[in-house]
């Protein structure tokens, strides 16, 4: 059950306080306003209120903070042994665990994701992400080959170095810590783009890990545009590695400033057009109901691994239609402060007249559609009701690109090998959802699946321990989370002693 998080409207307005002050790039150990004047207004997506006006930062603000980390690495932080470097990621959980609700606000306000789910999902996942790779900084090992007479041979781990980290607006920190958790633990230092609409709490995390202890330059933050600072920190030249999250069009221009430039490693987690099938043994939906419905509204559909498709048999379609009817009228819609809110708006204006322009050109083609009934508290031009559409043509953009919102293409099979063509058939690999009894039936479905994370009866990503990324465009590089994501944070070298 999830806790309902106790706050007023004090709480709400040192909220705002805080983000009003979080305005500008932090370099080193400190708010740095030395060459942004890009002065860029961050938008609340429920009320449409300017919370902080942000310089955003220029090319030159990018090379100071990539020196401000090179010089991190050759000081403390670049010497220190293991168990002070995992003292300090347990320091910054500690201080993300303090200000849990400060966090979980500051997210909401900046995102518009309900206060439930930031209180009860992206802030303790934080907390649990940066305390498992602080054990791992710990014990990670690795393999080390046979001895030989007369000769000393070692694999050893190195750090990447000054490691570039693009973040998404869905998620930002929790995909913070999921990417930072894994640098940090293999020694590197870190320069982070937060997206355009949500950099307060990627700001607010870097402020918080110097009080926590870390040295200046560890954790460095240059919210910007893509087309300046992603660029800049793509070319840059001082930067080993980047670990992008965020659309498959911006990736592959990850790629193209790495071929540019220095040929530094691209790790890239992209879109998904993500199928759940059930199979035909499932007799009674009851039992998945609320996987496969939170599977599409989770976070207003703003999810890489959301459930855009469903594949049913046809025989059960009519049990299909009425369940996810009944399950968008629970998910009432509205002021993500309200804590009975589970659908909030949408990020931006941008975002939602592109969600909305994919729902009316399905509805041009389609009136085979069912619109949430539930509750809606409030207005706002960004929040959009739920849909799902049945007997989506396989060639409609509604069945094969990604739209990010809570919109749900589904159709009906009658041959269970067709609709596993039909989950396939997609540029994406990132999720695959299976709904079944039959373990069987499940094992092979799953083995077929064509994605990089398939999930069994549920709809989840796993846990801190299971590597998610995607097949395809959805990414390559290397995978978040498990004790794999240290492989993209560093570097491998032999050395042979012939002694």
């Amino acid at each position: 059950m999830d806790k309902v998080p106790m706050f007023g409207v004090s709480d709400l307005r040192q909220t705002r306080d805080t983000a009003r002050r979080l305005d500008t790039s932090w370099i080193g150990d400190g708010f740095s306003r030395d060459g942004g004047s890009d002065v860029r207004n961050i938008i609340s997506p429920f009320d449409g209120e300017t919370i902080s006006e942000v310089a955003f930062a220029s090319e030159r603000q990018v090379d100071l903070a990539v020196q401000a980390a090179r010089a991190a690495l050759k000081a403390d932080w670049g010497t220190m042994g293991h168990e002070r470097r995992a003292a300090l990621i347990r320091a910054l959980a500690d201080a993300v665990e303090k200000n849990r609700l400060e966090l979980a606000l500051l997210e909401s306000l900046d995102v518009g994701k309900p206060i439930l789910h930031s209180y009860n999902d992206d802030v303790p996942t934080t907390i649990g992400v940066l305390r498992w790779y602080a054990s791992l900084t710990e014990t990670a090992y690795d393999l080390s080959p046979a001895r030989r007479k007369g000769v000393l041979s070692q694999i050893v781990r190195e750090p990447q170095g000054v490691v570039g980290i693009v973040l998404p607006w869905n998620y930002p920190l929790t995909t913070l810590a999921l990417k930072i958790g894994p640098a940090l633990a293999a020694g590197n230092a870190v320069v982070c783009k937060p997206a355009d609409d949500t950099p307060l709490t990627t700001l607010r995390l870097a402020e918080l890990a110097v009080e926590a202890g870390f040295p200046a330059g560890v954790i460095n933050v240059v919210p910007g545009t893509g087309a300046v600072a992603g660029k800049a920190l793509g070319l840059h030249g001082d930067v080993s590695a980047i670990n992008f999250t965020g659309s498959t069009a911006t990736g592959r221009r990850f790629l193209h400033y790495s071929a540019d430039s220095n040929l530094k490693e691209i790790s890239l987690e992209c879109g998904g057009k993500n199928p759940a099938i059930i199979l035909p043994d499932v007799k009674s939906l009851d039992r998945f109901a609320d996987e496969i419905s939170t599977g599409f509204l989770m976070n207003s559909g703003q999810l890489c691994s959301s459930i855009s498709r469903v594949l049913a048999p046809r025989t059960l379609e009519a049990d299909l239609r009425d369940m996810l009817a009944g399950k968008m009228k629970e998910w009432p819609i509205g002021d993500p402060f309200d804590p009975a809110t589970r659908i909030g708006p949408l990020v931006s204006d941008a975002h939602a007249a592109k969600v909305n322009r994919a729902i009316d050109t399905e509805k041009q083609r389609n009136n085979d559609f069912s619109v949430s009934a539930a509750e809606v508290t409030g207005a706002s031009p960004r929040l959009t009701k739920p849909v799902v559409f049945f007997d989506v043509a396989e060639n409609a953009d509604a069945w094969r690109e990604e739209i990010f919102g809570p919109v749900l293409s589904v159709r009906f099979y009658d041959d269970l090998d067709g609709a596993i063509r039909s989950a396939n058939d997609t540029q994406y690999g990132l999720s695959a959802y299976v709904f079944g009894e039959d373990p069987n039936a499940i094992r092979e479905a799953s083995a077929t699946l064509d994605a990089g994370f398939v999930a069994i009866n549920a709809f989840c990503e796993g846990d801190f321990t299971t590597p998610f990324g995607g097949f395809k465009t959805s990414g390559f590089g290397g995978k978040d989370k498990g004790i794999h994501s240290l492989d993209q944070y560093s570097r491998t070298k032999s050395i042979w002693w012939a002694t």
